[in-house]
C-alpha cells in the first residue's frame, strides 16, 4: 500500500474509532472525459483510493459536470448503511475500502444514454484471489442494494459491472451462497421482464425458464447459452418495442439496459457456481 494512501486510511480509522456523529466523510473526486469514457480519481491529489471508469454504449450531453459523481468514505457498522445491504451477516464493507460512490447526474444538465453503460471500479487497497468475494452493488438513492457484477479481475482490484441506470456503489465482501444470489438475479431479471408488453414478454420468459431449469441440473453451459440469446433478442428489440434510453430527467426507463445489465451479472454468478460451487 502506498504511503499517502496507508496515512489516509490511518487517520480514516482514527477518525471513526473516536465516535464521530458524522458517520461519513467526503472524498475528493476529479473527473475527465474522452469520448463515451469518463474517469473519475476518487480521493486526493498523491492518495488516490479507487478509480471509477464509465463506458457508455452511445452518450449524449456526456461531461465531467452532467454526471454528478462524489464519494464518501463510511462507517462499516452504520445502522443506516447496514439497513440497505441484503444480508448484513454476510455481505459487509472491506475495512481496506469502505467507500460509497455516487453517481447522480443533475435533472437539467442534458446526460442521456442508450442501453448500458459499463462501471469498473479499479483499486490498489483490495487484494486479488482467483474466486474472490468481492462484489459490485448498486443502489437507488437511499434504497437497498443488489449485485451486479460483471467480473472480478486483477489490477490490483478491477471490479466490473453495468447497467441501465445509476446511482450509488459499492464493492462489498459478499459470502451469501451463489444459488441464493443466482435465485435473487432470477426474480429480480422476471420482474423486468414482467413491466414489458405481452408480445416481449413471452419469449423472454421462456428463455428464462429454461436458463432457471438448466441451473437446476447443473447445466451450466445451456444456462448461459439461454442467457446469451435472452440478450440477443434484447439487443434486437431495443429501441423498437423495448425502450432504451436513460435521461437525466429520469422521465423513461431504460428497459434494455437494466435487462441485458441483469443477464450479464447473473451469467457471472451460474459461472462462479461452476467453477467454485459456492
Amino acid at each position: 500500500m502506498r504511503g499517502p494512501v496507508r496515512l489516509f486510511l490511518l487517520a480514516l480509522v482514527a477518525w471513526f474509532a473516536g465516535g464521530q456523529h458524522v458517520l461519513a466523510q467526503p472524498v475528493p473526486v476529479g473527473v475527465s472525459v474522452s469520448g463515451n469514457t469518463a474517469t473519475a480519481s476518487i480521493g486526493a491529489p498523491g492518495s488516490t483510493l479507487a478509480e471509477l471508469i464509465l463506458s457508455f454504449d452511445d452518450a449524449s450531453g456526456l461531461s465531467a459536470s452532467s454526471l454528478g459523481i462524489s464519494a464518501e468514505l463510511v462507517s462499516p457498522t452504520s445502522a443506516a448503511l447496514l439497513a440497505r445491504l441484503p444480508d448484513a451477516s454476510l455481505t459487509s464493507l472491506p475495512a481496506a475500502l469502505p467507500l460509497l460512490i455516487t453517481v447522480e447526474p443533475p435533472s437539467l444538465a442534458g446526460l442521456s444514454f442508450r442501453r448500458t453503460v459499463s462501471a469498473e471500479i479499479h483499486t490498489h487497497l483490495l487484494a486479488y484471489t482467483a474466486g474472490s468475494a468481492y462484489r459490485v452493488f448498486k443502489a437507488p438513492l437511499g434504497g437497498a442494494f443488489r449485485d451486479i457484477t460483471r467480473e472480478i479481475a486483477a489490477g490490483s482490484v478491477r471490479a466490473r459491472s453495468s447497467t441501465g441506470a445509476f446511482s450509488q456503489f459499492l464493492i462489498l465482501a459478499d459470502l451469501r451462497p451463489s444459488s441464493s444470489v443466482i435465485a435473487q438475479k432470477f426474480a429480480w431479471l422476471r420482474s423486468e421482464v414482467a413491466a414489458l408488453a405481452a408480445q416481449q414478454r413471452t419469449p423472454l420468459e421462456a428463455h428464462l425458464d429454461a436458463a432457471e431449469a438448466a441451473v437446476a441440473s447443473s447445466n451450466w453451459a445451456a444456462a448461459i447459452g439461454e442467457l446469451d440469446a435472452f440478450g440477443a433478442y434484447v439487443s434486437a428489440q431495443a429501441g423498437h418495442t423495448i425502450p432504451q434510453q436513460w435521461r437525466a430527467q429520469r422521465d423513461q426507463h431504460n428497459s434494455a439496459g437494466e435487462l441485458l445489465s441483469g443477464a450479464a451479472t447473473l451469467k457471472f454468478s451460474i459461472g462462479y457456481l461452476r467453477d467454485y460451487g459456492l
